[in-house]
């Protein structure tokens, strides 16, 4: 376990867990045709947004894509504001007006999720501009996948990251899959670590299913962004159990991607936190209690998202336009 303490891995592990029920509830609900809104599943990538937030303040900035929800539970986004969110509900995050890939928590340092591929990028460049100029310490870490890497938003952002030092963190979630290509029918070489070196700036690939060498990773970016000694690239190696997006497993829209899910499930990253808890002295009664208030939570989340009330008719142009300020005023 390194320098992790049991306090430490025993509070990722219960936020893995969390992600991991929540989405499987949400998929359950998608199925069932209860949630109409497009939903992109985070299963099996939860060591990353949680190893990574683990090592932040509240007031350090999370900007993620479309595939988020791992990345605003474990920043510390409401549950239930999500969930309601995801519903369409006006006690959503975003009011009912973003559904899934728009959540929004700024008390808690989440500007903003956006499902445009790296479009969070620039995003999460300009808030570390603005935390170097304030002087306040601030870390800003941007979340996207392997196909991020491909748009010029992504060097653009490293490079201007690196001229002037910037507290930025960007975190590839590398899960070999670009909607439904695959990394080297994309790409040459499967070296998107490397732009690190390219641009001048730190660079880590980590096993994205161990929550301690993520959070180790990202503990040494935050130190090395607040001592003003500039950016890193983390590239978390992992892979989406589910589909791009749908609660469906091995089939997107119609492509069958290979059989490589077979491989990925036994280094489940919440079952190898588990394994570390229980030679750390967990009994199955602790996993147990540990489960049933997590899926007691999220059962909760979602009755309250159902009782709440849908946003009205009336608003639906609101915040679309500009509306001129009243006379007087």
């Amino acid at each position: 376990m390194g320098k992790v303490s049991v306090e430490r891995l025993a509070r990722m592990y219960e936020s893995m867990l969390r992600i991991r029920v929540a989405e499987e509830r949400i998929a359950d609900l998608v199925e069932a045709g209860e949630i109409g809104c497009p939903c992109h599943l985070y299963i099996g990538q939860e060591a990353i947004a949680t190893g990574v937030c683990e090592a932040l303040t509240t007031d350090d900035y999370v900007w993620g894509g479309h595939r988020s929800h791992g990345h605003y539970l474990a920043k510390g986004g409401s549950l239930d504001a999500m969930v309601a969110e995801i519903f369409g509900k006006v006690t959503g995050c975003a009011e009912g007006r973003g559904g899934s890939m728009h959540l929004f928590a700024p008390e808690v340092g989440i500007l903003g999720t956006v499902p445009l591929v790296a479009a969070t990028i620039p995003l999460s460049t300009g808030a570390a501009l603005a935390a170097k100029l304030r002087g306040d310490g601030r870390v800003s870490v941007a979340f996207f996948g392997d196909g991020a890497t491909e748009e010029g938003h992504f060097h653009e952002s490293l490079n201007i990251a690196a001229v002037y030092k910037l507290p930025a963190i960007f975190v590839c979630e590398n899960n070999f899959y670009a909607s439904h290509m695959a990394l080297l029918e994309r790409r040459a070489a499967d070296n998107i670590i490397k732009t690190a070196d390219a641009h001048g700036i730190a660079g880590a690939s980590v096993d994205g299913n161990d929550v301690i060498a993520m959070y180790e990773a990202a503990e040494a970016a935050v130190s090395r962004a607040r001592a003003g000694e500039g950016p890193t690239l983390i590239e978390g190696r992992t892979y989406r159990w589910r589909g791009h997006v749908g609660a469906s497993y091995d089939t997107d829209v119609g492509v069958t991607r290979k059989d490589e899910l077979s491989e990925w499930k036994p280094r489940d990253p919440i079952a190898r936190a588990a394994t570390l808890l229980g030679a750390q002295g967990w009994t199955p009664e602790r996993f147990a209690a540990v489960g049933d208030a997590v899926e007691a939570e999220v059962a909760a989340a979602v009755d309250r998202a159902r009782s709440a009330s849908m946003p009205r008719a009336a608003e639906l142009y609101t915040h679309v336009y500009h509306e001129a300020p009243a006379a007087g005023r």
